[in-house]
C-alpha cells in the first residue's frame, strides 16, 4: 500500500475509537475563548474537544457544557468568546492566578450557566452588571479576586441562587437592595442561603430591607468592611440563619431587642466595632456555639450574664476588651462543651469558679483581679495557646526520604502532592485538637472517594489563625494514587471538588474556601527504569493489537475506499482541491485565493470591533489589511445564515469568474473550522445604503409593525421607479409612488410619464421596455403585501423584460435608463465598453489568472 492508503487506514482505527465529532460552533468559540492563554493542556490538539477528551472540558451530545479548568496554571484573560459556547451550565477557572482582566460583559449571554466559579484568579475591574441575566445561575463563587466598584444590583435578578460569595475583593460602596422605580437587590434573592461578601469596602448602613420573613439565609458574612449604623431588626425574620459576621466593621448601637428570635443562630461574631450598652441578653439562644463580641464597649453590671456557661452547646466566649466590670461567677451547672471563655482586658474585680473543677480555660488577664498580689500566676490570668502545631502522622509506615521536591505521604509513598491552603470562615471551636484534625481528613477523603478521585492520601499541617480576618486555615496536601504525580484531570476535579463546595466538611469547620497553589509536575519529571519498561511492554503488546486490526481493515479498503471519496465529495466539495502547508495556493479561483481562517483573524485584530465596517443579514463585515498593505473587506457570515458546503462553494466560483469595473472583486473566502467567509476588495464610497434615500418602507408596517419579503418586493419597486425616474423616493415632500401613479396613463405613449421620465431615456424616439419596467413596479408597490408579485415572480418578469428589449446577456450592465436601441435594428449603447462579463459554466482553471 502506499502512504495515503495507510494513512486512511490510521483514520479508520481512529474513527473507530472516536466516533463523536464536537460542534463546530463550540470548537470555534473555544478557540477564539483560548487564543490568548497560555499553558494550555497538551492535548488540546485537533478540533474535536468532545470526542478527544480534552483535559477540562466536558460535553453532552457533542455540545460543550462544562469548562472545569481550575489550577491547571493557565494565563491569559477571559474574552468575550465564552458567549459562543451558549450551552455552558458549569464553568470553574478558579486558582488559575495567570488569568487576570475584567468579566466581559458577554458572560451574561450564557442562559444556561447554573454555576460560575472564579475563585483565587486575578480578575480586576467592575463586576458586569450582564451577571444578573444569568437566571440559572445557583453558584457564584467570586471570591479571592480584586473586583472593585459597587455589587451589582443586577445580582437580585439571579433568583434561583443559593451561593454567593464576593468574599475577600475591594467592592465599595452601600448594600444594594429593591426600590420602588424597579431596581433589584440582593433582598429579592429568597432562595439564597449563604451571603458572603466579608473582606471588601462595603460602607453605608446595613439596609433594614435587606432582610425579610421569606429568606432562607444561612450565613450572613459582612465581616471586615466600612459598615456603619446599626444591626437591623429585620435580620431576626430570617429564622433560618446560623451564622452572623458583622465584626471588623464601624457598626454601633447594640443588638436589636428581638435578636433571640434567631432560633437556630450557632455562631455570632461582632467584634471589632463600636457597640455599646449593657451586654445582651442571650438565654433564650440555645444552639448558640461561638460568640465573639470582643473590642467594643459593651458594659455589665455588678456580674458577668450567666448565659456566658449555661448555653448547652456553647463552646467559645469571647469577650475581651470592652468595659464589663463586676463579679465572673460560674455556677455549677456551667456547660459541657465549654472549651474557652475569654474576658481579658476588662474591669472584672472578682471571679468566683465555684468547688468544681473547671474543664475549659478561662482568660482574665489585664483585668483588676489579676494585678491582685498572688494571682498573677493563677492560670486564668495567663494566655494559654490556642492552636497548637499539627501535622498529619504516617499511617503506621516508615516516612520515606524523599527528593526531587517530592513529599512522602501519610502511606509512607514519595510523590508530588496538590497542595493549597483549606480556611474555616467561622471556626466554631477554640482548641482545635487531634481528633478534629483526623475529622476534616477523614470527611476529605470520604468526598475525593464519593467521586472517584484518584487520591490515595491527604495531610494537614502548619494550622494558624489569620490575624487580619480572624479566618482559620491550614496547608492541606492531596497525595496521587498508583503514581507519583497527578495528569491534569485529576487535578482539575479535584479543584472542582474544592471549589464548587462540593466537599461536606464537619459542621464546626464550615463554611468553607480552599486556595490551591500552581502544580508544576505534570510532566518533565524523571521517571523510574521499572515504569520505562512497562511502558516498552505495554507498547509492544498494543503495536501486535494494532497490526492485527489494521490486517482486518485492509480487506475493507477496496470496499470502503469509492464510498469514501464520494461521500468526501459530497460533503466538503474542495476534498479534490489539492492543498499543502502554505495555505495561499489552493484552491486558487480566477483571480481568487483561499485563505486560512487564522490568516483572516490576524488581518482583522481578531475581527476587533474597531475593524468593523458593516453588519447584515449575511452577517458582519470586517475592514482588513492584507501583508501586501492592500485593504480588503471581510464578510463573516453568522451561523443562522451559513450555507451548505456545495452552495458555498457554487457561490464562490461564480463570483470569482465576476469581472466587472462596477462589481466590486471577490479576492478570495474562507471555509475552515465551521466558518465561511468572503473577501473582497475595499471600495471606500460607503455602501448601497448611503446612496439610497427614504421612502422605501412598506407602508403595511405602519398598521402591523411586521416585515415580510412582500416588504422587500415593495422596496425594491419604489427602487425601480427611482431608476426610471431618476429621482430620489422622497423630493421636495413628494413622493415618487404617488406621482407616478397621479400621471400615468396606460393609453398615452410612454403612460402619459414623459414629464418625470430620466431625461436620457426621453432623448429616445422610441426605449423599448419602459412600459412592461413601469407596470411591474407598480405592481410592486400595491398598497396591500397580498396584491404584490413574489420576488421570484419579479426576477422572471425582469427577464422577459430584457428577452423583449433583445439586451446582450454578455454585455456589460449598465443603468436602465441607458440601455436601449437607438434605432431599430441599432446598436445597443455600451456606456462602459465592450470588454466581455467573464462568466462561464466551465470548470476553473488551477493556476491563479490575472484580473
Amino acid at each position: 500500500m502506499d502512504q495515503q492508503d495507510n494513512v486512511f487506514l490510521i483514520l479508520i482505527f481512529q474513527v473507530m475509537l472516536v466516533a463523536a465529532q464536537t460542534s463546530n460552533e463550540d470548537y470555534s468559540g473555544l478557540q477564539f475563548l483560548t487564543q490568548s492563554w497560555t499553558n494550555k493542556p497538551p492535548n488540546w490538539v485537533g478540533s474535536n474537544p468532545c470526542g478527544s477528551n480534552w483535559d477540562g472540558i466536558h460535553c453532552t451530545n457533542l455540545r460543550i457544557t462544562q469548562l472545569k479548568l481550575a489550577s491547571l496554571n493557565l494565563m491569559g484573560h477571559l474574552s468575550s468568546a465564552i458567549q459562543s459556547l451558549s450551552q455552558l451550565d458549569t464553568v470553574d477557572l478558579s486558582y488559575n492566578t495567570g488569568l487576570t482582566g475584567t468579566i466581559p460583559k458577554e458572560i451574561g449571554n450564557l442562559k444556561n450557566l447554573k454555576s460560575l466559579a472564579l475563585v483565587g484568579c486575578g480578575f480586576f475591574g467592575p463586576i458586569p452588571d450582564s451577571i444578573g441575566f444569568l437566571k440559572q445561575l445557583t453558584f457564584l463563587a467570586l471570591n479571592s479576586n480584586r473586583f472593585n466598584g459597587s455589587v451589582p444590583s443586577s445580582i437580585g435578578n439571579l433568583s434561583n441562587i443559593n451561593w454567593l460569595d464576593l468574599s475577600d475583593n475591594e467592592l465599595e460602596g452601600p448594600i444594594p437592595v429593591s426600590d420602588d422605580q424597579g431596581q433589584p437587590g440582593l433582598d429579592l434573592l429568597l432562595k439564597a442561603q449563604h451571603f458572603h461578601l466579608g473582606d471588601n469596602k462595603l460602607s453605608g448602613q446595613i439596609p433594614p430591607k435587606l432582610f425579610n420573613s421569606s429568606m432562607i439565609l444561612e450565613h450572613v458574612l459582612f465581616s471586615h468592611n466600612q459598615l456603619a449604623g446599626t444591626i437591623p431588626r429585620t435580620l431576626s425574620l430570617v429564622t433560618t440563619v446560623e451564622i452572623v459576621r458583622f465584626d471588623r466593621n464601624g457598626l454601633t448601637g447594640g443588638l436589636p431587642s428581638n435578636f433571640n428570635n434567631l432560633e437556630k443562630l450557632s455562631e455570632l461574631y461582632l467584634s471589632d466595632n463600636k457597640f455599646n450598652g449593657s451586654l445582651p441578653d442571650l438565654t433564650a439562644m440555645n444552639s448558640l456555639t461561638y460568640v465573639d463580641m470582643s473590642n467594643n464597649s459593651f458594659t455589665s453590671s455588678d456580674n458577668i450574664p450567666s448565659w456566658v456557661t449555661s448555653l448547652e452547646y456553647l463552646t467559645t466566649v469571647i469577650l475581651g476588651d470592652n468595659q464589663l466590670s463586676g463579679t465572673f461567677n460560674i455556677s455549677n451547672g456551667y456547660s459541657n462543651s465549654l472549651q474557652l471563655i475569654n474576658l481579658q482586658n476588662n474591669a472584672i474585680t472578682d471571679y468566683k469558679p465555684g468547688n468544681q473543677k473547671i474543664n475549659f480555660d478561662v482568660i482574665l488577664t489585664g483585668n483588676p483581679i489579676c494585678l491582685e498580689n498572688g494571682v498573677s500566676q493563677q492560670s486564668y490570668c495567663q494566655v494559654p495557646e490556642v492552636i497548637s502545631s499539627y501535622s498529619t502522622p504516617p499511617n503506621n509506615c516508615s516516612p520515606q526520604t524523599c527528593s526531587n521536591s517530592q513529599i512522602s505521604s501519610p502511606n509512607c509513598r514519595c510523590a508530588y502532592p496538590y497542595t493549597g491552603s483549606l480556611v474555616s470562615r467561622a471556626l466554631s471551636i477554640s482548641n482545635f485538637n487531634t481528633s478534629d484534625y483526623k475529622d476534616i481528613e477523614k470527611s476529605l477523603m470520604d468526598s475525593f472517594r464519593a467521586q472517584n478521585l484518584p487520591v490515595d492520601s491527604v495531610s494537614l499541617s502548619d494550622p494558624m489563625k489569620n490575624s487580619s480576618n480572624d479566618n482559620f486555615q491550614f496547608t492541606l496536601c492531596i497525595f496521587p494514587s498508583q503514581t507519583d504525580r497527578f495528569n491534569r484531570t485529576g487535578v482539575s476535579q479535584i479543584a472542582f471538588v474544592l471549589s464548587n463546595q462540593i466537599y461536606e466538611s464537619p459542621e464546626f469547620f464550615y463554611p468553607y474556601f480552599f486556595i490551591g497553589a500552581n502544580y508544576r509536575y505534570y510532566e518533565g519529571e524523571p521517571k523510574n527504569s521499572s515504569s520505562g519498561h512497562i511502558g516498552i511492554i505495554v507498547g509492544a503488546v498494543l503495536a501486535v493489537v494494532a497490526l492485527l486490526v489494521l490486517a482486518v481493515l485492509a480487506g475493507m479498503y477496496t470496499i470502503h475506499q469509492k464510498r469514501r471519496a464520494q461521500r468526501s465529495k459530497e460533503q466538503n466539495p474542495f476534498v479534490n482541491w489539492e492543498q499543502n502547508n502554505n495555505s495561499g495556493i489552493a484552491p486558487q479561483l480566477k483571480g481568487a485565493r483561499w485563505f486560512s481562517f487564522d490568516e483572516l483573524r490576524r488581518y482583522t485584530n481578531n475581527f476587533a470591533e474597531a475593524n468593523t465596517i458593516g453588519s447584515g443579514g449575511y452577517g458582519q463585515v470586517y475592514q482588513g489589511v492584507l501583508p501586501s498593505g492592500e485593504l480588503v473587506a471581510i464578510k463573516h457570515a453568522a451561523k443562522e445564515s451559513m450555507q451548505g458546503a456545495v452552495e458555498f462553494k457554487t457561490e464562490i466560483e461564480l463570483l470569482s469568474r465576476v469581472h466587472h469595473m462596477n462589481v466590486v472583486s471577490l479576492v478570495g473566502f474562507c471555509f475552515e473550522n465551521g466558518e465561511q467567509m468572503l473577501v473582497y476588495e475595499y471600495i471606500p464610497n460607503g455602501s448601497l445604503m448611503d446612496s439610497l434615500s427614504e421612502g422605501y418602507l412598506d407602508p403595511e408596517y405602519y398598521m402591523t409593525q411586521l416585515l415580510t419579503e412582500k416588504s422587500d418586493v415593495y422596496s425594491f419597486g419604489v427602487l425601480m421607479l427611482e431608476l426610471v425616474t431618476g429621482r430620489r423616493p422622497i423630493e421636495q415632500g413628494k413622493y415618487i409612488v404617488r406621482e407616478v401613479m397621479k400621471i400615468i396613463d396606460t393609453s398615452k405613449d410612454l403612460y402619459n410619464l414623459h414629464s418625470i421620465l430620466d431625461p436620457t431615456i426621453t432623448k429616445s424616439t422610441k426605449p423599448k421596455g419602459i412600459e412592461k419596467f413601469v407596470e411591474l413596479a407598480l405592481r410592486c408597490v400595491k398598497e396591500y403585501a397580498h396584491e404584490r408579485p413574489s420576488m421570484s415572480d419579479v426576477v422572471k418578469e425582469v427577464e422577459n423584460i430584457i428577452e423583449i428589449v433583445g439586451i446582450n446577456h454578455n454585455s456589460e450592465s449598465a443603468t436602465t435608463s441607458e440601455v436601449y436601441d437607438v434605432e431599430k435594428g441599432g446598436d445597443v449603447i455600451q456606456p462602459y465598453g465592450n470588454k466581455d462579463f467573464n462568466y462561464s459554466g466551465t470548470f476553473l482553471s488551477a493556476k491563479v489568472e490575472p484580473q
